[in-house]
């Protein structure tokens, strides 16, 4: 089970795992087994470039990232009126201009209909300086948040921002935060499985996470998860875990999509995204022999949201289930294939396609509906809960 990383100053329930600490302590780096105290990264705006190709320097990543990697603060009241502290994580420069990037869940708290930002948030800078951050936006689908400060006065180290999309299985990568509030922490791993699937805030799926086995804990959300060049992939945002702590299988949100958020949260301060109306099975070749199909991959509609988009044009599902390696599946119903001629083969095909679509746009759907393909058009709707 995949969790989230809220911190432990914030009430959860015992499924979720506790994100961060308190307190202002040195930073502690920790590399293949040497651990080096009170390393003082440059705070200076340009670094030289790591070398392509080169074997992984975790030194020269630190060095280079660090400083622009910072803790995020977040509290509930204003003045005299604090509440108390809601989360502690990590979070990283994007510009000159004093933006921020963090998680969503680092800044909200609640869930579903109830989400909503904390009162006040602050940013802590390696370098001491500690400032008040507004929360532009929060995309509580992707898990992102963009915070802006106040660059006057302040050394402001920009994280470059890589690709997702091209990244591999066994690739060197490190994590960079406040993980237990010791700021300024580096673990380094591997990047071990690429497509996995999270649950967001609004109980929607968050497709193509990263997972890696560089140590993720509380206090890590936010934080990137960066390649050897230094270059963020991801970020750090959830763990799976049955103690709450670090157990080797961590998880981040891949850069891409966080990059369309942020453009987005920048541009009018949310982030919409198409609605098909369905849940759905992934359909594999076994499967497909036992429900007597001709096709072998898809999307096995299992709920029509009545009134939704895929309701309005026609989709159904079956009302028959059938029994088969230990789950129930519907039969009879319709599989999707395809959507505007991209295959849905992976279980989480489907809604990491739709995701590259908007509200009000019309896609054609592929489906199979016994032995029968045919092309549906349908005219995509809001997702519920989006920010």
């Amino acid at each position: 089970m995949s969790r989230w990383l809220p911190t432990a100053a914030l009430s959860v329930t015992a499924a979720l795992a506790g994100c961060g600490g308190s307190g202002d302590k040195s930073a502690t780096v920790t590399v293949e087994r040497t651990t080096v105290e009170n390393v003082a990264p440059s705070t200076s705006k340009a670094s030289a470039a790591l070398p392509t190709g080169a074997r992984f320097d975790a030194h020269a990543v630190y060095a280079r990232d660090a400083p622009g990697v910072v803790t995020i603060i977040s509290l509930y009241g204003t003045g005299d009126a604090i509440r108390g502290r809601g989360a502690e994580g990590s979070g990283f420069v994007l510009n000159d201009t004093g933006e921020i990037a963090t998680n969503a869940h680092v800044v909200t708290t609640g869930d579903g209909a109830a989400l909503h930002k904390v009162d006040q948030v602050f940013v802590r800078f390696p370098d001491r300086n500690q400032v008040e951050a507004k929360i532009v936006g929060y995309d509580p689908n992707e898990d992102v948040a963009l915070l802006k400060i106040d660059p006057a006065g302040l050394t402001l180290r920009p994280l470059e921002l890589g690709s997702s999309s091209a990244v591999a299985i066994g690739s060197s990568v490190a994590a960079i935060g406040s993980p237990f509030g010791e700021e300024g922490s580096l673990s380094v791993g591997v990047i071990s499985a690429l497509n996995r699937t999270l649950e967001s805030l609004t109980k929607f799926s968050i497709g193509g996470a990263i997972q890696t086995d560089a140590a993720i804990n509380h206090g890590n959300s936010g934080g990137p998860l960066v390649d050897a060049q230094g270059k963020v992939l991801g970020i750090n945002s959830q763990i799976n875990s049955t103690s709450g702590d670090n157990s080797g299988v961590g998880f981040a949100i891949p850069i891409d999509g966080v990059k369309r958020s942020l453009a987005e949260l920048r541009a009018k301060g949310r982030v919409e995204y198409a609605y098909l109306g369905v849940s759905s099975a992934s359909l594999y070749p076994q499967l497909a022999r036992k429900l007597g199909l001709t096709v072998d991959h898809g999307a096995i509609v299992a709920t029509v949201v009545g009134g939704g988009p895929a309701d309005k044009a026609g989709l159904t599902a079956g009302k028959d289930e059938v029994r088969f390696q230990g789950q129930s599946v519907p039969r009879d119903s319709d599989i999707i294939v395809a959507v505007n001629g991209h295959p849905v083969r992976l279980e989480d095909d489907l809604g990491r396609i739709l995701g590259n679509y908007d509200p009000g746009q019309n896609v054609k759907l592929d489906v199979f509906r016994g032995k029968q393909r045919r092309t549906v058009t349908v005219r995509l709707g809001r997702r519920p809960g989006s920010s």
